[in-house]
Order: structure tokens, then sequence, then C-alpha cells
């Protein structure tokens, strides 16, 4: 009745402790390691936030950040300036924000490549 509880004669315990340990690499690799990596990510462009910035929420609202406390932000979302208070987890992107991150990686990337150049040109 239990038949199927048991382990085979021919598999030894090293080898199933082998597959245990491999089985525990694949889901960390594959599931919480890029999980751990989106919240990272989630928590630097919240923590990123500014005035000005136009942001989603997670409730699919759109506006421009008006104001920024430490664990909220005021937004304004329309033309009639309707002002709106959310927790700073309820922010889904903050597009401002990408495009200024953007803006400082081509940035910094042209002054590593003048620095190259630059050590060309002095040899």
């Amino acid at each position: 009745m239990l038949n199927f509880l048991t382990v085979p004669p021919s598999v030894s315990m090293g080898s199933s402790l082998l597959m245990l340990v491999v089985m525990l690499a694949i889901f960390y690799f594959l599931l919480i390691r890029p999980e751990n990596k989106r919240k990272k990510e989630a928590d630097q462009m919240r923590a990123s936030i500014r005035t000005g910035d136009s942001i989603t929420t997670i409730g699919g609202i759109i506006g421009t950040v008006v104001d920024v406390k430490e664990n909220k932000i005021v937004i304004e979302t329309s033309a009639d300036r309707v002002r709106i208070e959310f927790a700073k987890w309820a922010v889904s992107s903050n597009e401002s924000g990408a495009e200024r991150a953007a803006a400082e990686a081509k940035k910094a990337k042209e002054a590593k490549a003048k620095q190259k150049a630059a050590k060309k040109a002095d040899k």
C-alpha cells in the first residue's frame, strides 16, 4: 500500500541528497534570486521619487508628484488639480525617473569613452 513512499534499494542516499541540493539550487536561481532583484529595483525606484516626476500607481492612476514625504507621496492627477495622497509602496512605475536614469547612464558612458580616448592619446 505504501510502496511508492519507499526508496528503491538501487538508489543510494547520496544521490537522493545530491538531487535535493540540485533542485534547491534551481529554485534559488530561477525563482528566489530574480524576485529579490525585482524587489530591490522597485525599492530603489520608490526611494528616488522626486517632486515633478510623472508616476503610475498600482491602481492605474497617473499623475505628477507634488510632495514627497517619508512613506507617502501627494500626486496631482488632472488639469483640474485634483490631489491624492498615496503610500510610496503603491507606486508602480516612475516614467520621469526612468528617463532620468537613462540620461545619466548615457552621460556616464560618454564620460567613460572620453577617459578611454584620453588614455589612448597619452600613450
